[in-house]
């Protein structure tokens, strides 16, 4: 169905997709700003860890992401992604007639039931991750009403002994749809009107774009190259400045002007560290230098000896990295880190016996 919510002060047309048990009546509805194939594969994956189970068979409408072609009677060509999902489940699928609503009735009647007790009024949410946690509550608040047949049992009631029935969820279903892209010399891989950045040596190579219903992933076979969260606007583009720290090690002037370095959002000790280096005659190379170091410490090992240069009110490039070897260096002697004494252990105990130095010393040596 389609449904208006404002989300972040903007009235937002979505699409929910709608799934119900026939036996417990219990619902499960979530929202999408597209109907694509790779937002029903997520749908179908939250609806069974929803209901933590899986059932045996599936009724469905002809939709094109699920159905490609309709036979005569009850014969369908499925999606290749779609047959891929009820494969790895076990589940086996059954499309109504076209035109024929009523035989998924249960689902039909839901939606305008839907529509009354959750989309009105009016939704306003600050995202869709809000959105939808809050019609899954809603859902779980909803199971509580009295079941349509069995009145004096509540529909989570009902559904308590249906979920006995399911079979195990085990492994969900990896749920994206892939293409390959090749990669522009400017790191950016295309999807749909967007673009999303790569690391600088796959410039001008091939990747596996995999598009999830809430991320972007690209892959070289085995490998994730790059992750993004999913842009749903036009001709964006997704910059990690990260992917072009090699870039900037050959033009650090880049880093004053270049696009994915405008709105980079640096953790404070470090935006005020490149604040200060940026007013400095060729302090971008000094900053680009720091930034190289996460290659080999790690942010977090960074980040502090950032903040606690922070702390000295010294923002000079030696003493930072003088801090990152002092956080990451261990002084400390082998056997006390290991916290094992490796010294030689005293067989016999000490005596007081002064006498024994006279004997080192031969008799021409020994006093008179």
């Amino acid at each position: 169905s389609q449904e208006i919510v404002c989300l972040a002060g903007r009235d937002v047309k979505l699409r929910v997709a709608h799934f119900r048990l026939c036996h417990s009546r219990k619902c499960f509805v979530v929202a999408y700003l597209r109907e694509t194939q790779e937002m029903l594969l997520d749908g179908f994956n939250r609806a069974l860890v929803f209901y933590g189970g899986v059932p045996r068979r599936v009724i469905i409408d002809n939709p094109k992401t699920m159905v490609i072609q309709i036979g005569k009677g009850r014969e369908r060509t499925y999606h290749p992604r779609f047959a891929e999902l009820l494969n790895h489940y076990v589940i086996m699928p059954e499309a109504c007639n076209p035109a024929a609503g009523w035989e998924k009735g249960q689902v039909e009647n839901q939606v305008s039931f839907i529509r009354r007790n959750m989309f009105t009024p009016k939704l306003r949410f600050a995202s869709l991750e809000e959105l939808d946690q809050h019609l899954e509550a809603r859902c779980e608040a909803l199971a509580k009403r009295p079941h349509p047949e069995q009145k004096d049992m509540s529909v989570n009631a009902v559904f308590a002994e249906e979920q006995e029935h399911l079979r195990p969820l085990g492994q969900a279903f990896d749920g994206y749809v892939e293409k390959l892209v090749r990669i522009s010399s400017t790191c950016l891989a295309r999807y749909e009107t967007n673009q999303y950045s790569v690391p600088s040596e796959y410039a001008g190579q091939k990747l596996s774009l995999r598009a999830y219903a809430d991320r972007i992933v690209l892959t070289n076979g085995a490998n994730v190259v790059a992750t993004h969260k999913r842009s749903f606007g036009r001709h964006q583009m997704m910059f990690d400045p990260w992917h072009y720290l090699p870039l900037l090690q050959r033009k650090p002037g880049a880093l004053r002007n270049g696009a994915p370095f405008r709105d980079w959002d640096l953790p404070a000790p470090l935006a005020m560290i490149r604040e200060h280096y940026q007013k400095q005659c060729g302090g971008e190379r000094d900053f680009v230098e720091l930034l190289t170091l996460y290659q080999t410490h790690g942010h977090d090992v960074v980040e502090m000896a950032c903040a606690l240069a922070a702390e000295y009110k010294t923002f000079q490039l030696p003493v930072i990295i003088s801090l990152i070897h002092d956080l990451t260096e261990d002084t400390r002697p082998a056997a006390m880190a290991t916290g094992v004494n490796s010294y030689p252990q005293l067989r016999l105990p000490p005596e007081a016996n002064c006498a024994r130095y006279d004997q080192l010393m031969t008799s021409q040596e020994a006093p008179a």
